[in-house]
C-alpha cells in the first residue's frame, strides 16, 4: 500500500512540474527505470533516494508526504 501511495505521489509531483520521466530522473539523480518502478509500485524506495528526490525537488519529507494520497 505505502509503495503505491509514495509512487503516486512521486508522479503527481513530476506530472505537476511538467517533466518526462527521464527529465525528472535526470534532474534528482536516479535512472529512469528505477524511477517508473518505483511510480508503478513494484519498487521499495529507500529513504535516502526519497530524500534526494523531495530535496532536489525543493521539498521537504513532510511537504512530500503533505498530500491527500497519503490520508485515509
Amino acid at each position: 500500500m505505502i509503495q503505491k501511495q509514495v509512487g503516486l505521489r512521486i508522479r503527481e509531483i513530476r506530472r505537476s512540474r511538467c517533466l518526462s520521466q527521464e527529465d525528472f530522473s535526470f534532474e534528482v539523480g536516479l535512472d529512469r527505470t528505477y524511477v517508473s518502478s518505483v511510480e508503478r509500485g513494484l519498487r521499495n524506495i529507500s529513504i535516502v533516494n526519497l530524500n534526494k528526490i523531495s530535496h532536489s525537488l525543493g521539498m521537504s519529507l513532510k511537504e512530500f508526504f503533505d498530500s491527500d494520497i497519503f490520508k485515509g
